[in-house]
């Protein structure tokens, strides 16, 4: 199970522990080495470990360098997965809704290995998953905002009926285009809930590449989680 920490991941886990297709041997998650934080979420490592607790399953946990090219990106996740593989699994769990080309290299690498890429959020409308998500149980705050889409004001904040009628037009309620991304406290599933409280919130500007190769800069405010 690739588990971000986030309510996409949490609902594509309940989707499958309804269904009992799978058997979900560890959740997988990518950590940025420096800080011990998940990947674009920005949540540290102590909250990602309350979750694992309150599900009760194994983690498996992939450090990478805060800057790193994609080729050491896919270089490590293969030394990653290559006991997983050993181990007998054969299939990995996304809570990709709507990307098509995300999905399409995803199942690339997978082929690769072996492995078959499993959706279950996938070509679900978004508010329809948020209904489905707030009805089963869970709650979720919001943990990262890409200022491109969203400013400040939205991180840290609950993701409710209130947080979508807030968003501006063009945006997804879920996010799915890396306009914000969360971290689920409450789930049905969880053992019991994770009291969390905002201590501040960080801006961090990121320079990167475009797909035609310009350069650009984008800041993304995080809000940084703590136990209670």
């Amino acid at each position: 199970m690739n588990w971000s920490g986030g309510k996409d991941s949490a609902l594509a886990l309940w989707r499958v522990l309804q269904t009992k297709t799978f058997q979900i041997e560890t959740l997988l998650t990518t950590l940025n080495a420096a800080n011990h934080r998940i990947s674009m979420h920005g949540v540290s490592e102590e909250l990602l470990d309350a979750q694992a607790r309150r599900l009760g399953l194994p983690q498996t946990k992939l450090y990478l360098p805060e800057e790193s090219a994609m080729a050491e990106y896919e270089q490590r996740m293969a030394t990653t997965l290559e006991p997983l593989i050993a181990a007998g699994a054969t299939h990995a769990i996304f809570g990709d809704i709507f990307l098509e080309d995300l999905r399409q290299w995803r199942e690339t690498q997978l082929a690769t290995r072996k492995l078959t890429g499993v959706f279950p959020l996938w070509q679900i409308p978004s508010l329809q998953l948020l209904d489905e998500f707030w009805s089963a149980g869970f709650s979720t705050i919001v943990v990262s905002v890409n200022s491109q889409h969203l400013d400040e004001s939205f991180c840290g904040r609950i993701l409710d009926q209130s947080f979508v009628d807030d968003l501006p037009a063009g945006v997804d309620p879920c996010g799915e285009n890396g306009e914000f991304h969360t971290f689920v406290y409450r789930a049905p599933y969880f053992s019991a809930p994770i009291d969390v409280h905002v201590v501040n919130t960080v801006a961090k500007t990121y320079t990167f590449k475009t797909a035609t190769g310009e350069q650009t800069t984008s800041t993304y405010y995080f809000a940084d989680l703590q136990l209670i």
